[in-house]
């Protein structure tokens, strides 16, 4: 198996888009050789513990209501290509998601992760749930069948909160300035949300060089 890690936030559309293209190159390849695992990044880690109202967040970061428009124009254009519905009338708060990173990162020790990370990317830009609530995450533990009272407790406390802020800082330092970031076999990184045809031939060339390395 070839290791395919990917840094995201889930709030971030490139991330959502970028991942609805990953599914559909998977679809051609149900034996895929890779081992996916997820991994922390904030695009806002100074976002207050409650969030924001997204409007005024959203027109504080790009200079007004045009500006907001005109970066998002390229996210709903793409958005609508590969099918990736975002309800931008349902996203009242940008949350802070130092909480569903951890939430992922439970999930990735009962072997969830990729289910979970669906589960936010639909609450957050399908329902406009706010997924910094830990109501909300509870709800989304229980749908993935995780123990959602354990979740509960857990999000009372501050655990693993550091080690997820030292996991993105490691990031941040080799490199990683935006998401998503995937990085394959621990070693070639493939930015931004790629479409699904690129990573079909990514993952035939990686499944190539396995069958060659088999047979010598």
């Amino acid at each position: 198996m070839v290791k395919l890690d990917i840094i995201s936030d889930p709030i971030c559309p490139w991330c959502y888009i970028g991942k609805t293209n990953l599914d559909k190159a998977l679809l051609d390849f149900p034996d895929h050789p890779f081992t996916i695992e997820w991994h922390p990044f904030q695009l806002n880690p100074d976002m207050p513990a409650g969030g924001m109202d997204r409007r005024t967040y959203l027109e504080t970061k790009f200079g007004g209501k045009e500006g907001a428009i005109k970066a998002y124009a390229p996210v709903v254009e793409h958005a609508a290509k590969v099918g990736a519905t975002i309800n931008f009338e349902a996203m009242k708060v940008t949350p802070n998601t130092m909480d569903a990173h951890r939430l992922i990162h439970w999930a990735g020790i009962e072997h969830r992760q990729s289910f979970v990370v669906d589960l936010l990317f639909k609450a957050y830009f399908v329902d406009g749930r706010d997924i910094g609530n830990h109501e909300v995450l509870a709800d989304i533990a229980d749908t993935a069948e995780m123990d959602a009272a354990l979740v509960t407790r857990l999000l009372s406390t501050q655990e693993d909160t550091q080690m997820l802020s030292d996991r993105e800082a490691h990031s941040r330092k080799m490199g990683v300035t935006s998401v998503p970031t995937f990085i394959v076999a621990n070693q070639h990184a493939v930015p931004g949300a790629q479409p699904a045809e690129t990573w079909v031939q990514i993952i035939t060339d990686i499944q190539a060089q396995l069958d060659a390395a088999e047979q010598t």
